[in-house]
């Protein structure tokens, strides 16, 4: 069924649309006849959703790109705060035409489940907290996107810091390390201002729903229809009893290398087996060539896939002055295209942030293939093991010619890749058991309150690691963490998807072509089958349990001490 006339062709149509634009378009949709089987109606449906989409997804690329741009700014804002919630009210009243017409398009009993529990728990009166929310957040990203602090005569990027905190001056390190928490220490009322207001209007929300507080409508407006919070509870002391202690025996030999008695937080990142800072790259052309060389030699199709995003402008990688921090890979739904947004600085963690992000660009293009676009949309579980798990299986190309780095240097990045995916359990369950707290203890509207449970229950997950006067600093790094302000929840699955990546890194050492295989398939189904049967395409289960983590930490021990002969 075609959409009313006038209507819009593509995204670009789209660009300078307000919400009085758009209802018309939902409206015909809303009246329009459900025939058949459903497939014509779904069909225009999805249309206009891809349209709307990508158009609002193009209005954030521009800001984070510079969120110094005032125009930007409120292009963003009105997609974000005005366009968006609209959009997610409508999705419901069509959802609920579909759900109450009882048909089953093919393809579509997943997505049906979750337009179900969409339906449940939407509220008429959440709508214009959804709007205040956005707002706060297009304010913490301007605040952390203008970050800036000064730096032997020049004006950095904390991103730009990154590099300084691997050098051999211990020195060096630490006033990197220092002026990096201290551009956030700077903002910190502004900052717990604006959670404050987060978080109130979340717990609204949420008892507005009927829920009796934010991490319970959360996991029903995430679709966890597979885990529960008791098995992120179970997840988190499976880290601290399998995890903590590896990640506290990995600072004591740290400490002996470096020869001091206790390592401090700017001892943490300084590789060990390189005598000098590895530099994988000088510039964007030198992250991008060597990128696509691995991909080709990992899989033709997939290097086609991301010669694609390189000749089509779809990346954005070097930090410059202005733009939002992090990095993130989105999926421009009507061109079926994805897009890369990061801040290299020329480290090692920016090849494995760039091959990450290509991971999810892989699935979207993959998944891109199937008919609707709520088919090609699978849980962040699953997309994280995307991601992951590529980082993990491009290490054999790493090496040069192909790759970045000398034999050596390779060595001293694997041991440093191993090590963080240790830490970065223990960092993960540390944010999944702060959020868990923040909204559910009573006590997460006070600022100070806060501070407080991050530096209890941080002390839980990460040992070894000397924080001894540096209290405030270690406060500041959940300031840093993005996801607790903007996207409240969505940590654990960088858990769950670490543990599905490292089962495929373990088969990937005795079968490469079968993990590739599996891995690729698993990638095809999108979001059509329940999370348990996503894994198990790729190879992988889901682990909460003790003995599931102990088993593949094991490997990731065994394999350090390996490559440290």
């Amino acid at each position: 069924m075609p959409l009313p006339t006038p209507s819009p062709t593509s995204p670009a149509d789209l660009r300078d649309a307000t919400w009085e634009d758009l209802a018309p378009l939902y409206d015909a949709l809303a009246a329009a006849p459900i025939t058949g089987d459903g497939t014509a109606w779904l069909t225009a449906w999805s249309q206009l959703q891809s349209m709307v989409e990508e158009a609002g997804s193009l209005a954030m690329i521009e800001y984070t790109c510079d969120t110094t741009d005032p125009a930007r700014e409120a292009a963003n804002l009105r997609w974000s705060s005005e366009i968006f919630p609209q959009v997610v009210e409508q999705h419901v009243r069509l959802a609920r035409r579909l759900v109450d017409s009882g048909l089953e398009p093919p393809g579509m009993s997943m997505v049906l489940r979750e337009f179900r529990s969409d339906i449940a728990i939407f509220r008429e009166e959440n709508v214009p907290l959804f709007t205040e929310l956005e707002e706060h957040v297009a304010a913490y990203q301007k605040v952390t996107g203008g970050l800036s602090v000064e730096w032997e005569g020049a004006s950095l990027t904390v991103p730009q810091l990154q590099p300084f905190l691997k050098v051999a001056d211990r020195a060096v390190r630490e006033r990197a390390f220092r002026t990096g928490a201290r551009a956030y220490l700077d903002q910190r009322e502004v900052l717990a201002a604006q959670f404050d207001a987060m978080f109130a209007l979340r717990q609204q929300i949420a008892a507005n729903a009927g829920f009796p507080d934010h991490m319970a409508w959360a996991f029903a407006a995430k679709h966890r229809f597979d885990y529960t919070p008791d098995d992120c509870a179970q997840f988190h002391e499976a880290v601290a009893t399998t995890v903590t202690p590896v990640v506290e025996r990995l600072m004591a030999h740290r400490a002996q290398v470096l020869g001091v008695t206790t390592v401090r937080p700017w001892d943490t990142l300084v590789q060990l087996e390189a005598r000098d800072p590895v530099r994988p790259f000088a510039d964007v052309d030198g992250l991008v060539a060597p990128a696509q060389r691995i991909f080709d030699r990992l899989d033709p199709e997939l290097g086609a896939r991301f010669r694609e995003m390189s000749t089509h402008g779809l990346l954005d990688l070097g930090s410059r002055p202005g733009k939002a921090p992090g990095g993130y890979c989105t999926n421009l739904a009507w061109r079926k295209q994805p897009f890369i947004f990061m801040n290299a600085v020329g480290v090692p963690d920016d090849v494995n942030t760039l091959v990450h992000e290509a991971g999810h660009c892989f699935h979207d293009f993959a998944a891109n293939q199937l008919p609707w676009l709520w088919q090609r949309s699978a849980g962040h579980e699953a997309a994280e093991l995307a991601s992951m798990s590529m980082e993990l299986l491009v290490t054999p190309w790493l090496v040069q010619p192909t790759g970045y780095y000398t034999p050596e240097q390779a060595r001293a990045v694997e041991i440093e890749q191993l090590e963080d995916v240790l830490t970065s359990l223990c960092h993960i369950a540390s944010v999944d058991a702060f959020q868990r707290w923040i909204y559910t203890s009573g006590d997460g509207h006070d600022a100070s309150a806060r501070d407080q449970a991050w530096l209890r229950i941080r002390a839980r997950f990460e040992a070894g690691v000397d924080w001894s006067g540096l209290e405030a600093e270690r406060v500041a790094r959940w300031y840093r963490q993005l996801h607790i302000f903007e996207l409240p929840f969505y940590y654990i699955e960088y858990g769950i998807a670490q543990l599905g990546a490292l089962q495929l890194w373990r088969d990937a050492q005795r079968d490469p072509a079968g993990t590739l295989a599996r891995y690729r398939a698993f990638q095809a189904l999108g979001g059509t089958r329940p999370l348990p049967e996503l894994y198990a395409a790729a190879g992988a289960r889901l682990i909460f349990d003790r003995e599931g983590m102990a088993e593949l930490v094991g490997l990731v021990e065994q394999r350090l001490e390996a490559l440290r002969r």
